[in-house]
């Protein structure tokens, strides 16, 4: 059983995040916890000066808000979003907050993800931990 388990979210595949957490109650140590994570991308440089809303303010909050309600209230579960590239920031958060189990959706890769690489790919290369990939049509 794992003691801390971390789900990453991304923002245009929410629908299987409660699958993910089915999957990952079943995994999870009695005393354990899970964490929902979303990791934003940082608006490049040439394309901020045009923008006026600042990233932190609005859209974190937003995300936050629908992380926590798909945790519903399993005080079990946190919440939490940063910034950054998300298959470094999934590795470097799982890293630092002790994760033992990551667990990551993938869809079935085309050849277009053979060469660029998925989310998913990126976790389990860089993770030091477990990582459990679930396909989206398991989802």
């Amino acid at each position: 059983m794992y003691r801390h388990i971390l789900i990453p979210v991304a923002l245009d595949h929410e629908t299987l995040v409660d699958r993910k957490l089915e999957i990952a109650r079943h995994l999870l140590a009695e005393d354990g916890q899970i964490t929902l994570l979303t990791v934003l991308e940082n608006i490049p440089g040439f394309v901020s000066e045009f923008v006026d809303l600042k990233i932190d303010n609005h859209l974190t909050q937003k995300v936050e808000d629908r992380l926590k309600a798909a945790a519903g209230s399993d005080v079990r579960i946190n919440c939490k979003v940063v910034t950054g590239k998300p298959g470094v920031q999934i590795a470097a958060y799982a890293d630092t907050e002790r994760v033992d189990l990551i667990l990551v959706g993938s869809h079935h890769p085309s050849a277009q993800d053979y060469f660029l690489g998925s989310t998913a790919s990126r976790v389990v290369r860089r993770a030091g931990c477990s990582v459990f990939v679930v396909r989206d049509g398991d989802c």
